[in-house]
């Protein structure tokens, strides 16, 4: 417990020093930067603004008055991070849920982090911080993916690095982004799980994706029956797709050909469609005769 209250005092200590208009500090470079960037400071909560590129867009209220319950009995454990953005005004990187509910705690400051950044770098670190949690939907990750890849030209090579996630795990994040509204919607509710998702991406028809989606709720399949039902589907449409071909279709053709040559043509066609004309000869002057009806065509 004093250990706690030092680390309080300390913070109010840097407060002042924020708050003194001789010394605003808006680079590392700048005097006394060091004191103040990199560490704890003791930041009264009206002093600090949302981050306006947090990937995240909602929050339980149930678990933000759990939290706040929480903070009044034991304060806020871990520090929220910020971005000072003027000498008396300073931004969320991470830490919102923290914020909020310190609010409803009725808290008048807050531990806080302090960083200095600019915006690109404040939206990469507040995805990469919301990508890190436990708590995240598939799609709520998958949508942090996709702004790093957009808005902060990151490959998924680099995304792989800084995030500490392999560059297939992200892939298979990001292919969740070509479901169905409906079914990322689903997915958020915790209707269909992730393995689910991954099945269903599968099938190039969203309208099918959907009748497939309400089978799995309505039935309660497991991912495994999701991939068996989605395998079987696919291998119809395979089906399908290769054209159907009937040598009867070509007989009205081979008769023709066959009569203008004298002779019997054969006709082979393939499942693609392809194929070849067979002109028998029965000598070499058939041959000559063949070739001289061809070249007076």
């Amino acid at each position: 417990m004093a250990k706690a209250r030092k680390k309080q005092a300390l913070g109010r200590g840097l407060s002042a020093l924020l708050n003194d208009p001789d010394k605003d500090i808006k680079s590392v470079e700048d005097k006394d930067a060091d004191k103040i960037i990199g560490n704890i400071v003791e930041l009264d909560l009206d002093q600090i603004e949302v981050n306006p590129f947090q990937p995240r867009s909602s929050f339980n209220e149930e678990q933000l008055e759990e939290l706040a319950s929480s903070i009044r009995e034991l304060g806020v454990i871990q520090p929220i991070t910020v971005r000072k953005v003027d000498r008396n005004n300073f931004q969320l990187v991470s830490g919102e849920r923290r914020f909020r509910a310190s609010k409803i705690a009725g808290l008048k400051s807050i531990p806080a982090y302090i960083r200095i950044a600019n915006d690109q770098e404040s939206l990469e670190m507040a995805l990469v911080e919301n990508i890190q949690r436990q708590d995240l939907d598939p799609i709520e990750i998958s949508l942090s993916y996709q702004r790093l890849i957009e808005e902060i030209n990151l490959t998924q090579e680099e995304m792989s690095v800084r995030v500490g996630k392999k560059r297939s795990t992200i892939t298979n994040y990001l292919r969740l982004l070509k479901l169905d509204p409906v079914i990322q919607t689903g997915m958020r509710d915790g209707f269909i799980s992730m393995g689910h998702g991954r099945a269903l991406v599968n099938i190039d028809s969203t309208e099918d994706q959907i009748k497939i989606y309400q089978n799995i709720i309505k039935e309660k399949l497991s991912v495994r029956a999701t991939e068996e039902l989605v395998r079987k589907y696919n291998s119809k449409e395979d089906k399908k797709s290769k054209p159907k071909t009937n040598q009867n279709a070509y007989e009205a053709s081979q008769k023709h050909i066959s009569k203008f040559f004298g002779t019997k043509v054969n006709i082979k066609v393939n499942q693609k469609g392809n194929g070849r004309i067979i002109i028998p000869f029965a000598s070499e002057e058939d041959l000559n005769r063949i070739q001289e009806l061809l070249e007076n065509k």
